[in-house]
């Protein structure tokens, strides 16, 4: 496995679920951004039915339910996320309509068809696929709720070789915003927002909080292969991101069931 070619997939969980759950999220997003999104999914009730499919540690769901008053069940792969998630509904005091369960998205979700308001995914739905995702969580939802979902774009029809290769590699999924829309619209959704994240959720929110993050990692493992290679790769692909930012980015899709 070569420092400069690893992409994240190849790397133990453990290791990938431990350096990230100090972070306050799991990837790049915000606040803002997250209320961002939110302005456009009107009608809920408190009684709406909220998922947030990888969900990580929380840290958008707990703004979710400081401004909607419905229930949300958070599903994530990794135990521990699932643990400091529910410890963060504890400190907030959401856990009477807040709660994480471990689940895996590539497998049948705990719904039943026809029961959630609103699905909510900010930068998980790569795990399963943008499209896949798209299709198999449309049956959960009833006529005239919301998916709402960020995912990494193309915000150019053609870009350099070596930032090609990473994505190709990292997500074969990735695609254009107009093709995101289009596979949207195939899915049975209305499109009804896009919008890219700024830049700020990437280097503030998410790659400057690992600074810390890895420092601390690499002295608790300072002689395992794989934890140097996990930072080299965070590392590396922060340097991506400052070279090639024009070119790709975190797009938020906003859809309406019909």
């Amino acid at each position: 496995m070569s420092d400069d070619h690893s992409s994240i997939h190849e790397f133990d969980f453990q290791l990938i679920c431990e350096y990230f759950a100090g972070l306050e999220r799991q990837g790049p997003g915000s606040r803002t951004v997250t209320l961002q999104a939110l302005q456009f999914i009107d009608t809920l009730t408190p009684n709406a039915q909220i998922a947030d499919i990888g969900c990580g540690t929380g840290g958008q769901t707990m703004v979710l339910a400081e401004y909607t008053a419905g229930h949300i069940v958070g599903i994530d792969l990794f135990p521990k996320f699932i643990d400091l998630f529910n410890a963060n509904a504890r400190r907030l005091h959401y856990q009477d309509r807040v709660h994480g369960i471990v689940g895996d998205m590539t497998k049948r979700l705990p719904f039943a068809n026809g029961s959630l308001d609103v699905i909510w995914s900010e930068g998980a739905i790569y795990n399963i696929g943008f499209e896949r995702g798209l299709n198999e969580w449309r049956p959960l939802l009833k006529t005239g709720s919301f998916i709402a979902v960020s995912e990494a774009s193309w915000f150019t029809p053609q870009r350099p070789d070596e930032i090609n290769a990473f994505w190709q590699d990292a997500y074969p999924g990735i695609d254009t915003i107009p093709n995101k829309v289009a596979q949207m619209q195939a899915a049975g959704y209305l499109p009804i927002a896009t919008f890219v994240l700024p830049e700020t959720c990437w280097t503030e929110q998410f790659y400057l909080p690992q600074i810390a993050a890895q420092e601390a990692f690499l002295r608790k493992y300072p002689h395992n292969e794989m934890a140097m290679q996990l930072v080299t790769n965070e590392r590396r692909e922060a340097q991506l991101y400052a070279q090639y930012k024009a070119y790709y980015g975190y797009v938020f899709y906003i859809g309406k069931t019909y």
